[in-house]
């Protein structure tokens, strides 16, 4: 891996310009389309329901817009409006657009027969994730008889420098272009085990490399363990990550290592498109 030090100057700017959505100068960009997304993605666990000045206080549009959007949303049947307290939350028709995602990735296709085979083999928790920007997105998930103490479903995002496929991922980039995705992070940590610091985070993006895989134990849980391997695609890039999540409880981090870094990569390696 070719290793270049990253100005510190702008880097939040520049590091992911490409793969911000909205840009101004992008004159195919459908400006509408874009806000309307940006209310649905106003929606979770923090923000159940919102009411009508809490969507435009969210999203940063006025309260008209929001008004209009809300609306439109509510009457294609991706927002429930409540009738007594006025405030909206996502109806299960949002649960389209991942479905069709999961019938139509090629990604999963070729990643289902080796996720269920390690999931079977291990009977550990075994996870699929991708990357967007600094983030990584969980995919596919296969639990384990053994309760994690983790919530985390298909879709939730993870800082990609504080997870194992994460660091798996960016270590297969070159060094100025991974340094570049954490230097966009918001670096900070999450538990007393996080690696947050940049020449650290180096160091293990280094060390990721030079082993094939990446580890993270009570980086953002307490008492998770996690191995991971990156799938790359036909240029040698990361295109997904593929991780066996344990309990710190059941295994040393030695121990992780010896039992399961071989069959990870393995599998990381099947699904390859190499």
């Amino acid at each position: 891996m070719t290793m270049s030090e990253t100005p510190r100057n702008g880097r939040k700017s520049a590091a992911l310009a490409a793969e911000q959505p909205g840009r101004k100068d992008d004159v195919l960009m459908v400006n509408s389309v874009e806000k309307a997304f940006r209310v649905l993605s106003a929606f979770g666990r923090q923000h159940q329901t919102l009411s009508l000045s809490q969507v435009a206080s969210e999203t940063g549009m006025d309260v008209s817009a929001a008004q209009r959007f809300t609306h439109t949303l509510a009457k294609l049947g991706y927002l429930h409006k409540d009738a007594q307290t006025k405030r909206f939350e996502l109806t299960a028709k949002t649960l389209d657009l991942g479905y069709h995602f999961v019938r139509s990735s090629r990604l999963l296709d070729r990643a289902m027969p080796y996720l269920m085979h390690l999931s079977k083999e291990t009977e550990e928790t075994v996870n699929l994730t991708v990357r967007e920007g600094a983030e990584i997105i969980f995919v596919s998930r296969f639990l384990s008889r053994h309760v994690l103490n983790t919530d985390v479903i298909i879709g939730t995002r993870m800082p990609a420098y504080a997870t194992a496929p994460g660091i798996a991922m960016l270590s297969r980039l070159p060094e100025d272009e991974a340094m570049a995705i954490i230097d966009a992070s918001d670096l900070k940590a999450h538990t007393p085990s996080t690696t947050w610091q940049r020449e650290a985070l180096r160091q293990k993006l280094r060390q990721s490399a030079a082993q094939g895989y990446a580890t993270a134990f009570e980086e953002v849980y307490i008492g998770d363990a996690s191995i991971a391997a990156a799938v790359v695609d036909h240029h040698g890039r990361p295109e997904a990550a593929v991780n066996i999540a344990t309990s710190t409880s059941r295994y040393s981090h030695a121990e992780v290592v010896q039992r399961f870094s071989s069959l990870v990569i393995a599998a990381a390696h099947a699904v390859s498109r190499v």
